[in-house]
């Protein structure tokens, strides 16, 4: 039961560093299709980008899976249907981000594409953390 009751605090401690690799999207975005002269910190977005994806991505697997131990259930919420479908975006941003990381070049479609993916996910990010906080305090 406690590893269930560490799964949302872990999650929510993201979202502040979400927020802040959003932003700093927002900035390249600014650049890249508004003609808006900012400086763009690369490597921060890339490794704070690369760890809280990577850290939502191990919090949906590891809800489903701690929650089927627990009642031999997964997927009867919002929360957990919610989840899943995030999975696919996450694995797009991590995947889109650091190949144009690696294969540094000049484009507009892709980053675009990377950017509303992203903006999709800070979305059901909130939403999640709505509906985790309404399932944590039901436990």
């Amino acid at each position: 039961m406690r590893s269930l009751l560490l799964h949302g605090p872990i999650q929510c401690l993201t979202v502040p560093f979400v927020s802040y690799v959003f932003l700093l999207g927002l900035r390249r975005f600014g650049g890249l299709h508004l003609g808006r002269r900012s400086v763009f910190a690369w490597k921060r977005h890339v490794v704070l980008g690369t760890v809280t994806l990577s850290v939502l991505l191990a919090g949906a697997f590891s809800g489903m899976a701690l929650l089927y131990l627990r009642w031999k259930l997964y997927l009867v919420t919002d929360h957990g249907r919610v989840g899943l479908a995030m999975i696919p975006l996450i694995l797009f941003g991590l995947i889109s981000g650091l190949y144009m990381d690696r294969k540094r070049a000049r484009r507009t479609a892709l980053p675009l594409i990377h950017g509303l993916n992203s903006l999709a996910l800070f979305f059901l990010l909130l939403y999640q953390a709505w509906t985790g906080w309404i399932f944590w305090r039901a436990l």
